[in-house]
């Protein structure tokens, strides 16, 4: 069968066929004697059986284990037990154990990426019992290895997160046989993008000078960490800043070793860099006058990577993920990228000798590609359609009946970092966890299950939401079934220390929350280019906002007091620096605001908030000077720029505050009791609903105040409020997703008091000034036309169609009693 059309039925089963312990409990106990096979005791380590036939990764895997299982137990020589790790048909005494009907591997041959974990007595002659790990391709026994790493408690951010494993000097494996596998998602990769201030400073000047540039060391680093969280394709950096990937060959052999699929994004087409590889003038990478001369240079990587397992992505846009260059109308662009494709697979063919029919591919209709997808693109069947989010963590497009039809499949590209308009956000990754669930979860269900890359930017410190991504990928079905506090409870306890992941996870969640208001990186209410405004909100909201981020900065350092001294590098990158440094941005602002505010009115006022703001502005330098020198003994040095960093992309990226010339505060930090305020207008949080007892849902981990509604098509939710006298405009916050129908306005129903419903509704419109506004705020308003008297009200919320999540209703005082 085509590997196009195994795709498909690989993923409607996956659901189904994913099993076994994802808890170190379940797997492994740490105690000496009892039941279960010894990995390590006084007698040493257990020898990790290979066989020389198998892949390279298997070895590389052997190695990671041993170094594992050494560094929990601290146990050191052979102890006589044996672990057999090995892929069916490579490793000899497995395969031996499968013909004697001693390993039941029915579901396993010819699964995609699954394993096996198993105890087997009497495996061979002279050994009374072995541990055998059995995968049904290479990475599937790559992943194997790695399971059985974490269940004994190493982070697959042990390196990337300095997070060291608890001692155990005991350890021993239950009795029995588990299965994991097939994945959710057939492609689960990590997109490196916007690494000027980060990775690549770092990697150049820090961990690998020699090269200077991301080169083979830092790939093995990350190629590591994708196999422990079980990925399997790498979109390399691609910025003009990096050595292109392909460059050094090097790089591609690596991943080759590491069994990683080699792809490139959606601006690189047939796996090549333009901004580093493309070596002639930009205005002859045009396939409509100078076809030869592109399809040469696409041909070269076709010739050096058709041995190598990889994606390739069809299409064209410019150089730097610009439009195509040439055409001059939607039709014309349209002709030209059918005419791009159908030559690109015949290069695959015959330039490469791989029939398309079995060789993944993959177009990514972004941007205005999209449009011009919508407008009648063709695309062959067997090629997999990458749907886009805005780059703001909405996806635009989901799978209709017919596109979930194609053999090719469906997958999503989503942004957790991103360098664009209106603003960017490099520096802290504030994306919540649950936003990723709801827009990935929706894609999954609508049928994106064939490839999923998140754009992670530098990595750091996007670890959270990388690794939640990731295991959302491996098991959609089990991640969803977790609350998102659970899931990040454990991972925080798991990193930072056992006990410890409640309080961390509450610190994070709030952290989300406010920041889901306005991350740190779009503290500013105009755009590059337009005349700097103040913030819209009033002084009183502001104070609101500092004492809760005042607050949440006194956790951090309450929870780091209690952290193991082993454990206080991996709570300042995966916490504290976040969190606090987000906090701090806040400061920053807001007292440079107050500063501006006041200083006419309220001189002493003026100074003392002049003073938070740099005493801000000052603690982020100290807080980004430790990241970068002292953390892991200087490992990361230049990994972190705190943002702005420069005056690159400067269409794009915050304005470097004006902070007045005074002399620092003690503490950036307000002191006291919040100033009393005015009562605050009325809200009625969506999550307070009363409705059907199914159709509907709360979303914990999104809105204002960390709560959110969705529902089905057609459910009717109603809440009930009673306002002052007086007159008042209702507002509904709706979070800015996409509809599932292709197009199609925001909308809700809205009936106040048991009248005909009003319909309200939002155009989609991405890239326009009011999708600007929406992404910053993750907010869209409608606002009921119909002024509300005081008094009692029912009222009722429609959702007309799926995909829509509101968040809360506002009411607005618009005049006095009469």
């Amino acid at each position: 069968m085509a590997f196009a059309r195994r795709v498909l039925a690989i993923a409607a089963l996956a659901v189904l066929l994913i099993a076994g312990p994802t808890s170190a409990q379940t797997l492994v106990r740490f105690a000496a004697g009892g039941d279960g096979l010894a990995l390590a005791d006084a007698r040493g380590l257990a020898c990790i059986v290979t066989d020389p036939r198998d892949h390279a990764v298997v070895a590389i895997a052997a190695a990671d284990l041993r170094r594992d299982l050494a560094r929990v137990s601290g146990r050191t020589g052979d102890s006589g037990v044996q672990l057999w790790l090995g892929t069916l048909g490579r490793h000899r005494g497995i395969d031996r154990l499968v013909r004697r009907g001693r390993l039941d591997v029915t579901r396993l041959r010819g699964a995609w990426e699954s394993f096996v974990i198993a105890t087997v007595a009497d495996p061979a002659p002279g050994v009374a019992q072995a541990l055998v790990i059995a995968g049904s391709d290479r990475r599937g026994t790559a992943y194997g290895a790695y399971e059985l790493a974490q269940a004994i408690g190493v982070s697959p951010w042990h390196w990337w997160a300095d997070v060291p494993p608890e001692h155990h000097a005991d350890i021993r494996v239950v009795p029995g046989t588990v299965r994991f596998g097939p994945p959710s998602v057939r492609y689960r990769g990590i997109f490196l993008n916007d690494e000027d201030w980060g990775l690549e400073p770092w990697a150049a000047r820090t961990h690998e000078p020699e090269n200077g540039t991301i080169g083979p060391r830092t790939y093995a680093r990350l190629f590591e960490l994708m196999l422990r969280l079980k990925a399997n394709l790498v979109w390399p950096a691609m910025h003009k800043v990096t050595r292109p990937f392909n460059a050094d060959p090097r790089n591609a052999a690596l991943a080759d070793r590491y069994g990683i699929v080699i792809g490139s994004s959606h601006a690189e087409p047939m796996l090549r860099n333009n901004v580093g590889e493309w070596t002639g003038p930009a205005d002859g990478y045009d396939y409509a006058r100078h076809p030869a001369a592109v399809a040469d240079y696409w041909r070269a990587r076709v010739r050096s990577h058709r041995d190598y397992e990889s994606i390739w992505t069809l299409g064209m846009r410019g150089i730097h993920d610009s439009g195509m260059i040439g055409p001059g109308t939607d039709g014309e662009r349209r002709r030209l990228l059918e005419r791009i494709i159908t030559d690109q697979r015949a290069l695959l063919r015959r330039d490469g000798g791989l029939d398309p029919l079995r060789t993944p591919q993959v177009f990514t209709p972004y941007k205005e590609v999209l449009d011009l997808y919508r407008g009648g693109l063709a695309v062959p069947e067997d090629v997999t359609l990458m749907w886009p989010d805005d780059n703001f963590g909405y996806i635009r497009h989901f799978p209709d009946a017919a596109e979930r039809r194609r053999p090719g499949g469906s997958g999503v590209y989503y942004h957790l970092s991103y360098l664009g308009a209106p603003l960017s956000y490099l520096w802290l990754s504030t994306t919540p966890p649950a936003l990723i669930r709801e827009e990935m979860g929706r894609a999954w269900d609508r049928g994106a299950r064939t490839m999923w890359v998140a754009n992670v930017g530098d990595l750091k410190p996007a670890e959270l939401a990388t690794d939640y991504f990731l295991r959302l990928a491996w098991d959609v079905a089990g991640t969803r079934a977790h609350p998102i506090d659970a899931v990040v409870a454990d991972w925080a306890g798991r990193s930072i220390g056992t006990g410890l992941g409640a309080e961390a996870a509450a610190i994070l969640a709030e952290h989300h929350r406010l920041n889901f208001i306005r991350r740190p990186e779009h503290l500013q209410w105009w755009l590059p280019g337009e005349l700097s405004r103040p913030s819209p909100l009033a002084p009183a909201e502001v104070e609101v906002r500092l004492a809760d981020f005042a607050r949440l900065a006194a956790r951090v350092l309450a929870l780091a007091a209690r952290v193991a001294p082993d454990r206080r590098d991996a709570f300042f990158e995966l916490i504290d620096y976040p969190v606090t440094a987000a906090a701090l941005a806040n400061v920053r602002v807001f007292e440079a605001e107050a500063h501006d505010r006041l200083r006419d009115t309220a001189p002493a006022a003026a100074l003392a908030a002049a003073a938070r703001a740099v005493a801000a502005d000052t603690a982020i330098a100290a807080l980004t000077r430790r990241y970068n020198h002292d953390v892991a003994g200087g490992k990361w040095r230049h990994i972190i720029a705190a943002e702005p960093a420069d005056g690159q992309w400067r269409r794009y990226r915050l304005t470097p505050p004006i902070l007045p010339a005074v002399p620092p505060a003690p503490t950036p930090w307000r002191t006291g009791p919040v100033a009393p305020a005015t009562p605050p207008d009325p809200v009625l949080e969506a999550a307070d609903a009363t409705g059907p007892a199914i159709g509907w849902r709360r979303i914990d981990g999104l809105g204002q105040n960390g709560a959110a509604v969705t529902a089905q098509a057609g459910v009717t939710l109603d809440y009930r409020i009673t306002l002052p006298p007086g007159r008042w405009r209702m507002t509904a916050d709706l979070l800015p997703t996409y509809p599932d129908t292709d197009g199609a306005p925001l909308a809700l129903s809205v009936a106040l008091d048991g009248a005909a419903p009003v319909m309200l509704a939002a155009p989609r419109n991405t890239g326009d000034p009011a999708w600007a506004q929406a992404v910053l705020a993750n907010r869209i308003d409608l606002a009921l036309p119909t002024p509300m008297a005081g008094g009692a009200h029912r009222i009722s919320l429609r959702f007309p169609a799926a995909g829509l999540i509101v968040d809360r209703m506002r009411f607005q005082r618009i005049a006095a009693v009469d």
